[in-house]
């Protein structure tokens, strides 16, 4: 399994694994986007590069995330697959290919409102890489 749901007062948290920083990061963008609606059932049809910026691993999470979420709330976009391009602590660029929402096709399990800060953990460990995110809902 690429995450598992943390339990989590009034948010919905998330524990990603990946077996490097890149694999982590698209297993956390599917990890969302799975839990906002049934990815299985989103058509990849649009492509869309993206390059984000953070301090650390963990704003680099926060912001790629955020990023992504962007593209559901204000671009009614569902995320089917992401492309790692390239990845350091310090930025990352992405291809990801979306699917503009359709009510006949498409439902909504959860309304995420934000990607947030607490609690976030971005590490290596011997067995691979972990993140865990809270998000707001």
């Amino acid at each position: 399994m690429k995450y598992k749901l943390i339990d989590h007062t009034a948010d919905l948290g998330i524990h990603v694994f990946g077996k490097d920083a890149g694999d982590l990061f698209a297993n956390a963008a599917r990890a969302m986007f799975d839990q906002i609606t049934d990815i299985k059932k989103v058509k990849g049809v649009d492509k869309h590069s993206i390059r984000v910026k953070g301090s650390d691993w963990a704003d680099l999470m926060v912001n790629w995330l955020r990023e992504l979420l962007y593209f559901w709330t204000v671009k009614e976009k569902l995320v089917k697959s992401v492309d790692i391009v390239s990845i350091s602590e310090a930025k990352l660029s992405a291809v990801i290919t979306t699917e503009t929402f359709d009510t006949a096709r498409h439902s909504i399990r959860n309304e995420i409102k934000a990607v947030t800060y607490h609690q976030i953990n971005v590490e290596y460990s011997t067995t691979g890489w972990e993140a865990q995110v809270i998000f707001d809902v």
